[in-house]
């Protein structure tokens, strides 16, 4: 089942994956008559990962994925008497060249029809996790996100749409849980590092996708909340090839500062481009779905350099500065197994090395009955864990008690770690 982005005007991924999930429920083995396994016979446990490995947000699919091995290979792929084993899959398509739908639906069905599978981690965006966590509900398969923000696949607090979270758990009982700070987090320290910009009046333009939709709504209630002057919202249509009238537009606002709420795959390269040269004195931000060396960089189809002293990109992700030694020892792994890390890498470290703590806490160190049941409660029981982003827990709803944000500047075309802002 694939789904593509034909029709007039912009997609909204959220409505669309609510339309998907609907036909979803109607699928065989989804309905309450499929006997739903939990304990795990025979000796091997199966992570499945879901990720982005196609298209621009592919360096951070692959950067995560990078992150999840290191994490495996450092227990040797064994928990006991249990080999553990990582399948990971593609999220997104050549067709759209980001993250689709009705691939990640497939994805969820490959984990649930797997009768070894003890967990998945996933997704990268929030638009996909909306899709895939009511199916692995379904399951009681635990799942953790390594970069999924939006607030309402936990909460129904300020920033969440109707219906949210409780759509997305059929069973009533949480099975999502996620190592980064949602979207709330990052509207408050955007908030006041625009502040810290000397901002005066900020214009909001996001690409409609389920992510930059709950960014800028979160971003538009913190603002108002801390007195931050707005300009105006637009979303803007990703398959347009020129954005000079729409730049000419918001210049015509006032507006000193544009905040940028997108994934890079939605034009948000020339976006900014057309944005930057209508509005020369405008400071200019990106929400976390740019903070990658695609946007950045000009050699891989980025922003001009000419304009790296002008942008700023909040990303949940600390550079080794602001890491504790687990943190600072990561990177320096990942560097030498690979290259420089994109932000994300070692959120996919901790998703991973989350759920391997969890199954080996479920089953004593690999000696006891492997059960998805047990794992999962592990995981909601997470307290003071000390990890490679700091010390933090796993509260009921699946949120991570983390609650800061950094700041990146772009630099000859590659991101670096500024500052970091504690909300």
């Amino acid at each position: 089942m694939r789904l593509g982005g034909g029709g007039q005007g912009i997609v909204k991924w959220g409505g669309l994956g609510l339309a998907l999930l609907a036909a979803v429920a109607a699928l065989p083995g989804c309905g309450s008559d499929h006997k739903v396994p939990n304990r795990i016979s025979g000796e091997t446990l199966t992570i499945y990962t879901s990720l982005p490995l196609t298209g621009a947000s592919a360096v951070s699919g692959q950067a995560v994925l990078g992150g999840a091995k290191i994490a495996l290979d450092q227990i040797n792929g064994r928990i006991g008497r249990y080999r553990i084993v990582l399948r990971w899959m593609d999220d997104s398509t050549a067709k759209r060249g980001s993250w689709d739908p009705g691939q990640t639906t497939i994805n969820a069905h490959q984990a649930m029809n797997d009768d070894t599978t003890i967990g998945y981690i996933g997704e990268y965006n929030s638009g996909a996790s909306a899709i895939s966590i009511p199916l692995l509900n379904r399951m009681g398969i635990p799942q953790i996100s390594p970069a999924s923000t939006a607030v309402g696949l936990t909460s129904h607090g300020i920033g969440a749409a109707p219906g949210e979270p409780e759509k997305y758990y059929p069973t009533g009982t949480r099975t999502f849980a996620r190592v980064v700070p949602s979207d709330a987090i990052e509207a408050t320290a955007q908030v006041r590092l625009q502040q810290q910009a000397g901002c005066g009046k900020t214009y909001i333009l996001d690409d409609g996708e389920f992510d930059g939709d709950d960014a800028e709504a979160s971003f538009q209630v913190a603002a108002r909340a801390a007195h931050l002057k707005l300009a105006g919202v637009q979303t803007f249509d990703p398959r347009v090839k020129d954005y000079r009238p729409l730049a000419a537009a918001v210049a015509k606002t006032g507006a000193d500062c544009v905040l940028i709420s997108a994934i890079t795959e939605n034009n948000a390269v020339l976006l900014t481009k057309q944005v930057a040269q209508a509005m020369p004195n405008a400071k200019l931000f990106g929400t976390a779905g740019l903070a990658e060396s695609t946007f950045a960089d000009p050699e891989q189809g980025g922003i001009p350099r000419a304009l790296d002293p002008r942008v700023l990109i909040t990303a949940a992700a600390l550079g080794p500065s602001a890491s504790p030694p687990s943190g600072k020892a990561f990177y320096d792994r990942y560097q030498l197994r690979y290259d420089a890390p994109e932000p994300y890498a070692i959120f996919g470290y901790e998703a991973m090395s989350l759920m391997l703590s969890a199954i080996a806490r479920a089953t004593d160190d690999g000696t006891e009955p492997a059960q998805r049941s047990k794992v999962r409660a592990a995981i909601f029981a997470t307290k003071w864990r000390r990890s490679v982003l700091g010390t933090y827990g796993i509260r009921p709803d699946g949120d991570t008690t983390l609650r800061r944000y950094g700041v990146y500047r772009i630099v000859g075309g590659r991101l670096r770690f500024w500052k970091q802002i504690d909300t």
